[in-house]
C-alpha cells in the first residue's frame, strides 16, 4: 500500500536575509535596541524545519524574546526569506495551540508569501505580525515567547491561474507592494 504514496515535492529553500537588511528592518520597529542586541537576535535566527516526517508545517521560531498582553500586537522581523518554485506559495498561520488555547493569531489571519517575493527590494524579508485576541479576564498575564520558541508555521501550497491570466508585471517592492 505504501508504494501508492509518493514523497512530497521539494519546492523551496529557506535562507537568512543579510544582516544589513535585518538591521534596517529592526531599527524601524525597535529604534532603541543597541547594536549588540540586534546582532544577537540575528545570530539566533534558525531556519524553519518540520517537527516530524509527517508534518506539513515548518516551525518559524522567534529570533528574540517578547511578551504580548491582551489586545496587544507585535511585528516580528524573522530574518528569513524563502526561495519558492513558481506555482507555489508559502501560507503562514499561527501554531494551532497558540490560537486555540492562547487567543494568539496573525494580524492578517493568513500570511501569503509569493514565489516572487524573494527578489523584492527588502530581500523578501518575512515579517510576521502577531496579535493576542483576549481580554484581561481570560488572559490576565502577558503571553511570553522565549527566543527560539516556535510561534508560527508555514505550509507550502500549490496554486493555479486562470486560462486568460496575463499578469506580466514584476515585483519591485516588499510587503504590500503589489497593490500600489
Amino acid at each position: 500500500m505504501t508504494e501508492m504514496f509518493s514523497t512530497p515535492f521539494r519546492v523551496a529553500a529557506f535562507e537568512k536575509v543579510s544582516y544589513e537588511q535585518y538591521r534596517q528592518d529592526m531599527r524601524e520597529l525597535f529604534p532603541d535596541w543597541p547594536e549588540e542586541r540586534l546582532y544577537a537576535a540575528y545570530d539566533a535566527i534558525e531556519l524553519p524545519c518540520r517537527a516530524t516526517a509527517g508534518s506539513s508545517g515548518y516551525d518559524i521560531r522567534a529570533p528574540f524574546a517578547f511578551a504580548l498582553g491582551a489586545g496587544e500586537d507585535i511585528c516580528v522581523p524573522t530574518g528569513l526569506r524563502v526561495r519558492i518554485q513558481h506555482g507555489w506559495w508559502l501560507m503562514l498561520i499561527p501554531r494551532s495551540g497558540l490560537g486555540f488555547r492562547l487567543y494568539t493569531r496573525l494580524a492578517n489571519t493568513v500570511g501569503n508569501i509569493d514565489s516572487d517575493y524573494y527578489q523584492a527590494r527588502n530581500e523578501g524579508h518575512i515579517m510576521i505580525k502577531l496579535r493576542v485576541e483576549a481580554s484581561e479576564k481570560n488572559l490576565p498575564e502577558p503571553r511570553r515567547f522565549e527566543q527560539g520558541a516556535a510561534f508560527c508555521q508555514g505550509v507550502f501550497v500549490p496554486y493555479g491561474i486562470t486560462l486568460n491570466a496575463d499578469a506580466a508585471a514584476e515585483r519591485t517592492g516588499g510587503f504590500g507592494s503589489t497593490g500600489q
